[in-house]
């Protein structure tokens, strides 16, 4: 075992791995953790992550849930092929279909893009069908780059357009660093976040390979899924960090009113954008309310 794996905060070690099979013929890494028939949850990731991102919820849902997790195109084990929402889309409702027999539902979470994920999927048959809950962490519909704080200056053509050119950078982020903690620290995280949660976001962000940083940093900055939001007619949970630069407060408090069965939005005093790594025992808390209220007695029996 390699000196990564024995390290006390390693990412979970998954029960079974599979290949969820796209409509392009893309192969997507997909992890089970916990027991076969238990009530299942489904996390996608967002921009630069990977499974590795939900590791505190995996350790804590996987004791009685059937937790799967997978990689989105261009991250961890996922190959990066076409990009876009419909890909976005197509690769959700190929992880469901392979996970869930016909008629089985779960909880769907989502962190930035992969809440992003969700809203893209939300008209599809097979997110429909599989879907009995959603959880949506640090994430927005549209209008992303206009309305970042990335950026400390006054809103408008200027700022965008910086904006873009940081976020869409295609310089290589390289090893990790104290400078590159602090940068990190800043444009994603709470000021009072602890270091070794710093360390975590720092690796998990450093590795992801850079032409997929770009490739999905473009179609985020054009994103418009407002249409799928009010489309997303499961019960829901918002959460968000009050000092998110990159998914601002102002996105949480729009989708919490254009969702058509918003329950909560959570709003959580000093957290920044890595709301699943910040703040974990709420979101893993609001996943297992989702699951208990919304998943029928004969899923969380079966």
């Amino acid at each position: 075992m390699s000196r990564l794996l024995r390290r006390a905060d390693a990412p979970p070690v998954a029960a079974r791995e599979l290949a969820a099979v796209s409509a392009d013929g893309s192969r997507l890494h997909v992890e089970v953790h916990g027991p076969e028939g238990a009530p299942t949850v489904v996390l996608a990731h967002g921009w630069t992550c990977s499974t590795h991102f939900w590791a505190a919820q995996i350790r804590d849902l996987a004791t009685d849930h059937r937790v799967v997790a997978y990689d989105q195109r261009g991250h961890g084990r996922t190959p990066l092929g076409a990009v876009g929402p419909e890909r976005l889309a197509d690769d959700l409702e190929a992880v469901l279909t392979a996970v869930l027999a016909p008629g089985e539902k779960a909880v769907v979470g989502g962190h930035s893009m992969g809440g992003m994920t969700m809203m893209a999927a939300a008209t599809r048959p097979a997110f429909r069908a599989h879907t009995a809950a959603a959880l949506l962490c640090s994430t927005g519909s549209a209008r992303l780059v206009e309305e970042s704080l990335v950026l400390p200056m006054r809103a408008g053509p200027a700022r965008t357009r910086l904006t873009r050119l940081v976020l869409g950078a295609r310089a290589p982020l390289g090893p990790v660093t104290p400078v590159s903690r602090r940068i990190l620290r800043y444009g994603t995280m709470g000021p009072g976040s602890a270091p070794e949660r710093v360390d975590e976001c720092s690796r998990i962000v450093h590795a992801c390979p850079r032409a997929a940083r770009v490739a999905w940093s473009q179609v985020l900055g054009e994103l418009d899924l407002d249409e799928g939001v009010r489309a997303l007619d499961v019960p829901t949970v918002v959460v968000a960090g009050t000092v998110d630069r990159l998914t601002p407060l102002v996105h949480a408090k729009r989708l919490a009113l254009d969702l058509p069965h918003c329950r909560e939005l959570v709003e959580l005093e000093g957290v920044g954008h890595m709301t699943p790594v910040e703040a974990p025992e709420l979101v893993t808390a609001k996943i297992r309310e989702l699951a208990g209220t919304y998943l029928t007695t004969k899923e969380k029996a079966a």
